[in-house]
């Protein structure tokens, strides 16, 4: 693998030998010790690695600035804080969180997982069953015909939301948070609501749907 690398750890006992060891693994590290100037060095990076506790501003504020200017750009969470909480809160924006102490190949792991998940959408058209996605490109779905298949607004950032973690299961509190940027309260049917009219545009039978999985009791995904 190779690519250029935004690592955000302020402690340097720690950031010495991951930087050092991912640069023997062919990728090029930017070292930032506080998150200031995260969405400036960010530009040009295939992946920012982000510490959750900062001097400053605290890597969860981090995160979700670069979420907001590079929605596409994948965000590998570390921390040493294991509650679920701090997981939910983190995978709210991130596209992986992993807790600390951790071992340098899981962490190369991870990051590879990453950065193919992210060029498997971005750099190519990705085929989901009948559907042809082209997201470099406007992001259009095309159905088998080559008829392009419109969107909402909210379907739209629904659907690219899944693709962006394609294969992986997203809690409800997840999707609703990151679509409409506000806690998700239980029972609330709105994203069920918007879920079932995607899958009538996307699916070939919505009853048995092939492309957005419900999984019971958590949330959905998109497999890859």
């Amino acid at each position: 693998m190779s690519g250029t690398l935004l690592y955000i750890e302020d402690d340097r006992q720690i950031a010495g030998p991951v930087a050092r060891d991912l640069k023997d693994r062919g990728y090029a590290v930017r070292w930032l010790q506080t998150g200031e100037r995260a969405v400036e060095e960010a530009e040009g990076c295939q992946l920012v690695i982000l510490d959750v506790m900062l001097p400053g501003l605290d890597g969860f504020t981090v995160g979700q600035r670069l979420k907001k200017v590079f929605p596409d750009i994948p965000i590998l969470m570390l921390s040493a804080r294991t509650s679920i909480d701090d997981k939910l809160q983190g995978l709210g924006f991130a596209d992986d969180y992993l807790t600390k102490p951790f071992h340098p190949d899981e962490l190369a792991a991870r990051i590879g997982v990453l950065l193919r998940r992210a060029g498997s959408v971005s750099s190519s058209p990705l085929t989901l069953g009948h559907l042809t996605v082209y997201e470099e490109e406007n992001r259009i779905v095309q159905a088998e015909s080559g008829e392009e298949i419109p969107l909402t607004g909210k379907q739209f950032q629904i659907f690219f939301y899944l693709l962006r973690h394609l294969g992986q299961i997203m809690t409800k509190e997840q999707i609703y948070e990151a679509v409409w940027g506000e806690p998700y309260m239980e029972g609330d049917k709105t994203l069920m609501v918007h879920i079932r009219y995607l899958r009538e545009k996307l699916e070939k039978d919505p009853g048995a749907p092939e492309i957005i999985e419900t999984v019971r009791g958590i949330g959905y995904r998109v497999k890859a």
